[in-house]
């Protein structure tokens, strides 16, 4: 006879009712219900992002690159959080000697904050279950283990499990709970895509090409707005803030021939960036398009629309597109902020300087109004710039910046005299 294959219980298997058992229904005005406030860990940046702190009793994922940073903003949030909560951090990848030494490093040392290298979920379960901590890291999800089981940590399987388990405690003994997690080659959250369904909220955390600059994003928040950023700087004694990130990202720029500068929402806050572009006359027979930060149909798009009513031959032109800073961006607001640093590079002038270029393009190469403009100008004008090139039929109140309007873009060319 086969034999069966071994079972094991966890902590949260036990609350389930008996098979058949009937489930008493409440209408919504007799559940009881007290409001908490959110856990605010100090860390200006992460509570942002969060949508204004870490809800009560919530599982959260934490996820990124090797080496990005993801356990040590979890160390310092934790660190800062232990101030005001009981806080337990399991660390499934380093040993408990390795966590101190990085403790100790970026002076994390709460004794509120409790450590824990055990990787075994059942035991951190029950631990979690006896003790009632506010708030528990594990570090990360795919380390951990469930004995008995026959599926290997980290596979579809035990993740599914582990993360079940996990948001089964967070709910029934309001514990909030935050895991990392690993990302694929392909950058995305490892494990069955149901993970994200089960949590309250994921978070990456990205790293940007030129400085030491890390992105906190959200990509799913039940209890915030997603695609809010936070900016984080990595030095010697761990992640530091970056409040006035548009400092930081105009530090390098330069008034250079291809180049415009743009600003769009992330957020709830205005960035300024540059796009950067070079056309160079194609020795190919079918030219390239080199494009990221940005859709490269869109970049594709804009440089039609210019060849069509500008008579330009972008067409015979290999294209390199970028965004500075590694951002990644969309939207039609920044049509003409393509087209000038195209224009610009294919005639090889320069745009005026500390200018600001903000429009949308039509097929019929008229330039459209933007929502949202003041805020932008508002932001340019923070920031000393001197012009603001915008769409002839935009509205907005009086700028401190120079306005130039434009109402198709056959009068970009007056900016390239010959």
């Amino acid at each position: 006879m086969e034999q069966a294959a071994p079972t094991h219980t966890t902590p949260g298997a036990r609350k389930s009712s008996s098979a058949g058992a009937p489930i008493i229904m409440q209408p919504c005005s007799s559940i009881t219900h007290k409001p908490q406030p959110r856990m605010l860990s100090g860390v200006q940046e992460w509570d942002r992002v969060l949508g204004g702190g870490i809800m009560p009793s919530s599982l959260l994922v934490l996820t990124g690159d090797p080496g990005i940073g993801k356990s040590t903003l979890l160390l310092q949030v934790c660190n800062a959080l232990a101030k005001q909560y009981r806080t337990f951090y399991f660390s499934t990848e380093e040993s408990i000697h390795q966590v101190k030494q990085r403790a100790e490093r970026l002076s994390c040392t709460q004794d509120n904050l409790l450590f824990s290298d055990n990787a075994d979920l059942i035991a951190i379960l029950a631990t979690a279950e006896q003790e009632k901590p506010d708030v528990m890291v594990i570090d990360s999800i795919q380390n951990c283990y469930i004995p008995g089981s026959q599926s290997l940590p980290g596979s579809v399987g035990q993740l599914r499990e582990s993360t079940f388990q996990l948001m089964r405690l967070a709910k029934e003994q309001g514990i909030t709970i935050i895991i990392s997690g690993h990302i694929t080659k392909e950058g995305v959250i490892a494990g069955p895509k149901m993970l994200e369904h089960m949590v309250d909220g994921v978070f990456y955390l990205q790293g940007e090409d030129r400085f030491q600059t890390r992105i906190l994003r959200a990509v799913k928040n039940r209890f915030g707005t997603i695609n809010e950023l936070g900016f984080f700087e990595m030095h010697e004694n761990g992640l530091q803030e970056v409040t006035n990130i548009n400092a930081h990202l105009l530090e390098d720029i330069s008034n250079q021939t291809g180049s415009a500068l743009i600003s769009v929402i992330e957020g709830s806050r205005p960035l300024l960036l540059e796009l950067q572009a070079l056309t160079i006359e194609s020795k190919l027979g079918f030219p390239q398009r080199v494009v990221s930060g940005i859709d490269q149909k869109q970049v594709v798009l804009i440089a039609a629309i210019l060849e069509k009513y500008l008579r330009i031959k972008l067409s015979t032109h290999d294209i390199f597109f970028k965004v500075s800073g590694g951002f990644k961006i969309k939207g039609s607001n920044i049509d003409l902020g393509i087209a000038l640093a195209l224009l610009s590079s294919y005639f090889q002038k320069p745009l005026p300087d500390q200018t600001i270029v903000l429009g949308e393009i039509s097929l019929t190469g008229q330039i459209k109004p933007i929502n949202q403009i003041s805020l932008f100008a508002r932001e340019a004008a923070k920031f000393n710039m001197k012009n603001l090139f915008i769409a002839k039929n935009q509205k907005m109140e009086k700028s401190l910046c120079k306005t130039t309007r434009f109402g198709h873009v056959y009068e970009l060319l007056t900016l390239f005299p010959s």
